[in-house]
């Protein structure tokens, strides 16, 4: 899951993100962020892509601590904001893991941190 975090939603690079997203999503893979879902690959590949233009580019998602998970459902709690400024964000990802990929991310915002 900080695979995830890192180099799906830290990546800039859209070429390297579809990559990412192919190595560590299935194919049929959905995104539940709170306001959509989003279904496969390229639909994933999108929705970040426009949160990410929604954000400064220097953002950066940093794990609050290492992921927690056992039978096939993980979490992850985070944060986001400048590098060397306050948080902006906190928010906590729960995947259900199939075959040693996600095969449902959900993105919970904290409302107290948002």
């Amino acid at each position: 899951m900080g695979a995830n975090l890192e180099r799906v939603f830290g990546e800039h690079d859209p070429v390297r993100r579809i990559d990412a997203i192919r190595e560590l999503y299935a194919p049929d893979a959905i995104l539940h962020e709170p306001d959509r879902s989003v279904h496969g690959h390229e639909a994933v590949s999108r929705a970040v892509t426009e949160l990410l233009g929604h954000l400064p580019r220097d953002f950066a998602f940093t794990p609050v601590r290492p992921a927690l998970g056992h039978n096939g459902v993980g979490r992850l709690q985070w944060t986001a904001g400048p590098p060397d400024g306050p948080v902006a964000v906190t928010g906590l990802d729960v995947a259900h893991i199939e075959h040693g990929v996600i095969k449902t991310l959900h993105v919970f915002l904290d409302p107290q941190g948002a």
